[in-house]
């Protein structure tokens, strides 16, 4: 059998529902027939089936499906989580960073794919999971989510769409239920930019379309795939009671259809990367929506990087599936990864596959090895058991459509990618052979590592940190506050490619109350305390962060800056002018974060900022200047970050007199925001270096 269902192109049958978009358009009406028909329990093929006996039926269905058991009858859902960085990089305000590296950007890439193959691996809709732009208030980036989302509706592609905390103007987090008086849908006002580019009117031409909430910020929709029909619930960020208690109305106004909630925020990502972590939100929206409706049987957000799958029990003792994907993080701001959940009613199975349509079509000479067009880890790829007859038996007699002719369809999308693909293979690793064992660079400027007779040994205020040039060597600074001299350490550990002894390791930091931090600095009069880098520069460390990192804590916590408030440099007029001339951080969100003042142009400071990385585990950063083409750019473990600058260059110094620190920032006149972790090796080269060239290549490669 053909599956036309909401694959095809053509318009349902209009027919009776009472649900009234809230602006007043005139609705799009779901196929009447086809809700009746999953209500019932009965097809095309199964109508009179689902009125026999028990006995009866299930000897129907024998008989139906004895000589085709091989035959897989199943359709898959697209789902597109956090595009915030496509709309964003693909902007002119951004410099094209996509189009300047490939030609091409992912966004379109995501839903012309989805055009291109809805009737070919039967998908009959699309989620997408929120935070559709980086910045709401940029009309450029919602411009690129625009044309993006309207190469589905001109190809009559359905799809739901809600507002992650990106899209709102302000984004006020969920601490508990008192929460709910502020933040959320009922305080904002009618001008937010989500409103003006996703109005209901917009909504309402879809034709799987039910209605949105009064304020605009959640939508139903109903869509139909082999003789079954589904309810989307999507809801924005921070919805409000109102809008909840709305949720409820609408499952309680279509009882016998299974529902797939869509969220931006509700289950989160453990520090493993792997492991479910439930959070306050996801909690509230268990207690207030999910574990009583069960209609609910699958629910998918975004907002936290990476991807993981927690099954609860419901209050009818009756598995929901909640999942979390969101590949921002990833290389290139998400690298065009997407989603499909195959559901396989031949199997009682979910299949669920993590893949990008983009990668495969990116020029051959621009691929890495970070380029990857199926994702094959347990968190990212998996299956979910599920009796869908069992599991709707409450609610509705759950019957599909057999197919004849059909193969199950993940497999297919996986054969067709690589049909004219493949994958870069990983670089050869080569471990060093000794502590010489890397490229030796003229323009070296300093080069701090410890030596491996220092490891083990306490490290007192005024210990060296040798610097292999001898021209800037640092020293630990006097102890402050309720610094200890057991707070820094000299270890073995390091970086599997780092030829160094070992690193400098940083204890017991914490931002709270009077603070407790340690840091080593250059000498006053150091040479490198006024260098520029005209000429470009290349800065190489290791790093790791300690395992009891906390945001709440450690945020913004420094592991290279030089001293001074940058608001003393000539003609600055950026943004916090307490803060140095050099920020390389850790963020909030666990960003890798490269700020500095250009010595080309001292007005504003420029940032590169990478994906979140994990805690204790380490990694190689380099930040290579190259005035050539204005270019700074961050590199990860090789993997250059989408979020690179094209702007000036050099470093910016306040004075000759301030020096360079290592495992601190600066605010405003004093040392602040000491590191958590472990930091190598630490390279400064005066112009622009290959990799061939970096810490972690070896001396004869160079």
């Amino acid at each position: 059998m053909s599956f036309e269902d909401d694959t095809s192109n053509d318009k349902q049958a209009t027919g009776g529902h009472s649900s009234q978009p809230s602006t007043g358009a005139e609705p799009t009406r779901v196929d009447r027939r086809t809700l009746l028909r999953n209500a019932m329990g009965a097809s095309a093929l199964g109508l009179g089936a689902s009125m026999l006996p028990r006995e009866a039926h299930a000897h129907w269905h024998w008989r139906m499906h004895h000589h085709h058991h091989h035959v897989t009858t199943s359709f898959a859902l697209a789902v597109l989580p956090d595009t915030q960085f496509y709309s964003r990089y693909a902007t002119s305000e951004e410099g094209q960073a996509y189009q300047r590296q490939y030609g091409s950007t992912p966004y379109p890439a995501q839903t012309q794919f989805i055009v291109d193959n809805a009737a070919k691996y039967h998908i009959p809709f699309t989620i997408h999971l929120g935070d559709v732009v980086d910045q709401s208030k940029h009309p450029q980036q919602w411009a690129v989510a625009d044309a993006a989302m309207k190469v589905l509706e001109n190809a009559g592609r359905p799809y739901s769409v809600l507002a992650g905390n990106h899209d709102v103007l302000s984004a006020l987090e969920f601490e508990s239920a008192a929460s709910q008086s502020s933040g959320t849908d009922a305080q904002r006002g009618s001008s937010e930019p989500y409103l003006t580019w996703f109005p209901t009117s917009r909504a309402a031409k879809q034709r799987t379309f039910l209605e949105r909430h009064p304020s605009g910020w959640h939508e139903a929709h109903v869509f139909h795939a082999c003789g079954v029909s589904f309810m989307v619930l999507s809801l924005s960020w921070r919805a409000s009671d109102d809008a909840i208690a709305w949720a409820h109305s609408m499952i309680a106004r279509y009882p016998m259809l299974p529902v797939i909630l869509a969220n931006h925020q509700l289950l989160n990502i453990a520090n493993d990367g792997v492991s479910p972590l439930e959070v306050a939100y996801g909690q509230y929206l268990w207690d207030k929506l999910i574990r009583h409706n069960d209609q609910i049987f699958m629910t998918l957000n975004g907002h936290y990087h990476g991807g993981a799958l927690l099954t609860k029990i419901n209050d009818f003792h009756n598995p929901v599936h909640e999942m979390v994907v969101d590949y921002q993080m990833a290389y290139q701001g998400g690298n065009g990864l997407m989603r499909l959940y195959e559901f396989d009613f031949t199997r009682n199975k979910i299949d669920v596959a993590s893949f990008s349509p983009w990668v495969v079509e990116k020029p051959k000479d621009s691929l890495k090895q970070f380029d990857r067009a199926w994702l094959t880890e347990p968190n990212h790829e998996f299956s979910i058991d599920i009796d869908f007859q069992r599991r709707f038996s409450r609610f509705t007699h759950f019957c599909h459509l057999p197919a004849f002719a059909g193969t199950p369809i993940l497999p297919r999308v996986k054969q067709d990618l690589y049909a004219n693909y493949t994958e870069q293979p990983e670089p050869v690793v080569v471990p060093p052979t000794s502590e010489q064992d890397y490229p030796l660079i003229a323009e070296t400027v300093a080069h701090w590592r410890i030596t491996s007779s220092a490891i083990g040994k306490a490290v007192a205020a005024g210990t060296a940190l040798a610097d292999l040039t001898a021209a800037n060597p640092m020293q630990r600074a006097a102890l402050a506050g309720a610094a200890q001299v057991a707070d820094v350490a000299f270890t073995a550990d390091k970086h599997r490619l780092s030829s160094a002894p070992g690193s400098v390791q940083f204890l017991n930091t914490t931002h709270q109350g009077p603070g407790r931090f340690s840091w080593f600095t250059t000498a006053a009069n150091a040479p490198i305390n006024a260098a520029t880098f005209a000429n470009g520069y290349t800065i190489e460390t290791f790093i790791k962060i300690d395992p009891n990192w906390k945001a709440a804590d450690h945020a913004w916590c420094n592991i290279l800056t030089r001293f001074g408030n940058r608001g003393w440099l000539p003609g600055y007029a950026g943004g916090d002018p307490e803060s140095p001339p050099i920020l390389f951080a850790i963020s909030n969100l666990r960003e890798v974060q490269w700020e500095i003042v250009p010595s080309s142009s001292t007005k504003q400071p420029q940032t590169d900022w990478s994906g979140e990385i994990m805690l204790n585990t380490w990694y190689h950063l380099a930040i290579v200047n190259d005035p050539k083409d204005n270019s700074t750019v961050l590199y990860i473990e090789g993997a250059p970050v989408v979020r690179s600058v094209i702007g000036g260059n050099g470093i910016a110094s306040v004075a000759a007199s301030q020096p360079w620190a290592l495992g601190c920032g600066w605010w405003d006149r004093a040392p602040s925001d000491g590191f958590l972790g472990s930091i190598g090796e630490v390279r400064v080269v005066s112009k622009p270096l290959a990799p061939n060239q970096w810490l972690t290549a070896r001396r004869a490669s160079a």
